[in-house]
Order: structure tokens, then C-alpha cells, then sequence
């Protein structure tokens, strides 16, 4: 099931894993392949899987931004390369399914930022992180969009003006992983953890999902107001109704 170019589209039981395949290229991120990301994406959320595995290919994870493409590149085409990159990292969020960023080596820059917009996220132990920018001479703004909304300021404006790089275990305490386990165990832990978060209903988790994004960067009295609302609606689906009454029948639930 893959007809892709520059990434590989695999499905194994409830599971879609797209995984970036250009490792002579260090996964750079070309508008074609970004452009084949935002394809599979949108095909697996039409899809009846329950989760989403991104992944890569070859020796390191993503260097970021193919600068071949930008080099004397006019504003509108850079401006063009930079919008669709913004519109693969919404669309990791966008769709329905949970999309765990399984990542085993080096991600700077945009490949940082990929990890950041990822809903959650498994390192190995030989991964690292940085947004190369402050120590070169193209700051990395739009990758810093994604990790200051996933650890601290201070840590975010840290990684962006040194551009040195974190340690998978350093991104674990600062919050932009999840977990970080052994090379050998990576496979193994990303599947026990898609596993995890792919429990219970698939209609409340998708509802659930789109509401996080939607108050995440509200004030904390209009991100009540999305969820009052949002809560309210959803408690009314049938698989929250069968929830209800599973509980106080004391029995397993029976999802739609």
C-alpha cells in the first residue's frame, strides 16, 4: 500500500506507520516529501485505523528543511515551502487517530519540529534534538512554534539561540518526548504505547483529540468554555452513554 516517492505507507493490524525515506538525504525535508506526508496523513485518517506511527528510515531521523531548495530561492517560493511545511505539522493534529513520533536518532530543525507536533512521542536512547538556527545563520522561527508549545520558554528560547543539541533524556525531562527506552526496545515500546493511548472508544478519542488542540492556547476561561461544551455534547454519543452504563453495571463496555 504505498505508492509513495520519498516516504513508505505500511499498515500492520490497527496500525499506519509513515516513515520518512530518503536516509541518502538524512530524511530532509523537500516540499515533495513534505507534500507526501500531508498525502498519507489525510489517508489515514480516512482510514479505520486507530493510530498513527511516524517514523524514519537510514542513520538519522531529520535534518529539517532540504536547503538545496532554498538556496537563491524567491520570497514566494520560500514563503510557499515554509506554509506547506506549517500545513504537514497541522495536519498531524488535525487528524483523528493519535500520531506517535518514533524516533531513533538526530531530528534538528524542522525534523525537531515534526517531533514537537507529534501528539506524542518514543525516543530511543541514541536520539537527539536541536533547532540548529542561532548558531548558523537562519534562525529556526517555525520549528520553534512547535517546541515552545511543547516545553518551557526558557528552554525552547535555550535550544533556539545555542542550537546545541538535547539528549533524548534531556527532551524527556523537558517534555518535548514522552519516553525515552533502549535502541533495541524502540519498536517494541512504541507499539505497547500506541497501544495505550488507542484504548476505549474511537469517536470520544477523536472528539477528545480535536478539543485539546482547539483550548490548548486559549485562556484558561475560554479553554473551559470549548470544554464545558465540547463534554457536554460528547457525553451524550452513544459510546459515552455505554461508558456510563458499563461503569455502573460493573462490566466491560462494548464499543460501537
Amino acid at each position: 500500500m504505498d505508492n509513495f516517492t520519498n516516504i513508505r505507507y505500511e499498515r500492520r493490524d490497527a496500525t499506519i506507520t509513515i516513515t520518512l525515506n530518503r536516509p541518502e538525504r538524512r530524511n530532509a525535508l523537500t516540499l515533495a516529501m513534505i507534500e507526501e506526508v500531508i498525502a498519507a496523513l489525510n489517508l489515514a485518517s480516512e482510514s479505520d485505523a486507530l493510530g498513527v506511527i511516524l517514523a524514519a528510515a537510514g542513520p538519522v531521523w531529520c535534518t529539517g528543511h532540504d536547503f538545496s531548495e532554498m538556496l537563491d530561492a524567491d520570497i514566494e517560493n520560500v514563503r510557499h515551502l515554509f506554509s506547506r511545511c506549517t500545513k504537514m505539522m497541522e495536519t498531524i493534529q488535525e487528524i483523528p487517530q493519535p500520531v506517535v513520533a518514533k524516533v531513533h536518532a538526530l531530528a534538528t530543525g524542522a525534523g525537531c519540529q515534526l517531533v514537537a507536533s507529534a501528539d506524542l512521542a518514543v525516543a530511543s536512547s541514541r536520539a537527539s534534538f536541536a533547532t540548529p538556527g542561532g548558531r548558523g545563520g537562519l534562525f529556526c522561527t517555525t520549528p520553534l512554534v512547535a517546541v515552545a508549545r511543547a516545553i518551557p520558554r526558557k528552554r525552547a528560547l535555550e535550544m533556539g539561540l545555542t542550537g546545541d543539541a538535547i539528549s533524548a533524556d534531556t527532551a524527556a525531562q523537558w517534555g518535548l518526548v514522552n519516553t525515552v527506552v533502549a535502541d533495541v526496545d524502540l519498536d517494541q515500546a512504541t507499539d505497547e504505547f500506541m497501544a495505550r493511548v488507542t484504548r476505549g472508544s474511537v469517536e470520544s478519542r477523536a472528539i477528545g483529540k480535536a478539543a485539546f488542540y482547539r483550548q490548548i492556547g486559549l485562556n484558561q476561561r475560554d479553554a473551559y468554555d470549548v470544554a464545558v461544551e465540547v463534554m457536554s455534547q460528547a457525553s451524550l454519543i452513544p459510546d459515552s452513554q455505554e461508558s456510563i452504563r458499563a461503569f455502573l453495571e460493573k462490566r466491560a463496555p462494548r464499543w460501537r
